[in-house]
């Protein structure tokens, strides 16, 4: 409204100036014919010279009935004294302005010819460079918001995650002391196998936790070992209804990677996708060497995503079910894009048929 309002109100003043320009013009023309004219003698010579001489803004040329120019006024001096430029601005002023006709004699006209002066053009854009600035206030104002909040997010990430390991760490302790007591007891030790097992996978997850927010090492890992370990993981805590499938390319492939954070992005991915078949169905993995890269596809047969909703997924908070925070697959783009310098993205998908995932890493 601001921006319409003074758009408007400064078309109102350019177009009155206009006017006044164009009165002055009639007048300066009506002084040129009254001097050309030899038959007034009782004219005011020096009024009319003043009248003419008036005129230091306005853009004028005086030309014969062909138009071609004959005096001007208000031009640059040192381009004025070339005939190509004086008859590109006869064009100008033709086009912009209707030209004033001087009849001096019976068989004698000239043409006045005059273009918008300086002031005026400068007026015209005035307000268009102003809503530019605007605009362009507000952009920047707008990625300093932008950047503050996804600092904060970042700072309510790093905390949130650091807290959850510090909080875990304490019961893990007091966990490992009573797994050694009952094994001192002579516990059962298929039992105590199960406990450690749950122990360390804790640890895992304290492990993962505690790395948010700091660069991770990377090493040069077995992009198919880390894997067959995540698939078969989550194969052992999945429906028999659902088969897995892992493939791959025949010699060793090696890419930098946390193989802590990395397990938990498939780990995310892979539970997904077990959400969106509903415990049946099947996922395939296939693993492709190219070049610098290597292309990680994770293709289920859930209920699919629309096409709408691509980079949606990724977004915290985003959550088709009825639990859970929607925060998996955000933490796993952050975790391969800032931390392992990869991409992840929805390759394809189609409703009711299933969704494939692309994970890229530099090798």
């Amino acid at each position: 409204m601001i921006g319409a309002t003074s758009l408007w109100y400064t078309n109102k003043l350019v177009k009155k100036l206009s006017e006044e320009e164009g009165k002055k013009i009639q007048l300066w023309a009506e002084a040129t014919r009254r001097l050309a004219d030899v038959t007034e003698l009782n004219a005011d010579i020096n009024f009319l010279s003043i009248v003419i001489g008036n005129n230091t803004t306005i853009p004028v040329i005086l030309t014969d009935e062909n138009f071609k120019a004959m005096s001007w006024r208000n031009l640059d001096s040192l381009q004025a004294t070339d005939t190509t430029y004086l008859a590109q601005e006869v064009g100008l002023m033709r086009a912009q302005h209707s030209p004033i006709e001087i009849v001096i004699g019976p068989n004698l006209k000239q043409y006045i010819l005059y273009k918008d002066s300086e002031v005026l053009v400068r007026l015209r854009y005035y307000p268009y460079l102003q809503l530019a600035v605007i605009a362009l206030f507000l952009f920047v104002s707008y990625l300093a918001f932008s950047s503050s909040r996804k600092a904060e997010q970042n700072q309510v990430w790093v905390g949130m995650a650091k807290e959850t390991a510090h909080q875990l760490g304490t019961p893990l302790s007091s966990m490992m002391a009573w797994l050694e007591l009952l094994k001192m007891k002579g516990t059962g030790a298929e039992y105590t196998a199960e406990i450690e097992k749950d122990i360390q996978r804790l640890q895992t997850i304290t492990d993962r936790f505690s790395k948010i927010g700091s660069a991770p090492a990377l090493k040069r890992e077995s992009v198919m070992s880390v894997m067959q370990h995540s698939m078969d993981y989550i194969r052992s805590r999945s429906s028999d209804k659902v088969s897995f499938q892992l493939e791959g390319p025949s010699h060793e492939l090696f890419a930098p990677m946390n193989v802590p954070l990395f397990e938990w992005v498939i780990e995310n991915i892979l539970k997904n996708a077990l959400d969106a078949m509903e415990g049946t169905g099947s996922i395939r993995i296939h693993v492709t060497d190219q070049q610098q890269f290597a292309y990680i596809d994770i293709a289920d047969t859930g209920k699919g995503v629309p096409k709408s909703s691509y980079k949606t997924i990724f977004k915290p908070g985003y959550t088709t079910k009825s639990r859970g925070w929607g925060l998996g697959l955000s933490l796993s783009k952050r975790i391969v894009e800032e931390y392992h310098d990869g991409q992840v993205f929805v390759k394809s998908s189609e409703v009711g048929k299933g969704t494939t995932f692309r994970i890229v890493l530099k090798k």
